[in-house]
């Protein structure tokens, strides 16, 4: 993974996903096997495609802990699964 841009760590979190069964919960809530999923069968095109692929990376490789201090600065909250 390329470094990291900060505005898009802001929109992890501040975007709400957009359709399916996790309609409504920001990107970055979103389960990992459901990553895995759009990992095996292709990403969405666009901004969302690209989101999904970043939370994606982030999950597989154990670095939401460094996501928290955003989250609590923007959510007021730390956890990952609501």
């Amino acid at each position: 993974m390329n470094e990291m841009n900060p505005k898009i760590l802001e929109k992890l979190i501040t975007t709400p996903m957009p359709f399916g069964k996790y309609k409504g919960r920001f990107i970055y809530q979103l389960p990992a096997g459901y990553l895995e999923w759009f990992g095996r069968e292709g990403f969405p095109s666009g901004e969302l495609g690209m989101l999904l692929s970043t939370i994606n990376e982030i999950k597989q490789n154990g670095l939401e802990e460094l996501l928290k201090p955003l989250i609590n600065r923007l959510h007021g909250k730390s956890n990952f699964s609501e």
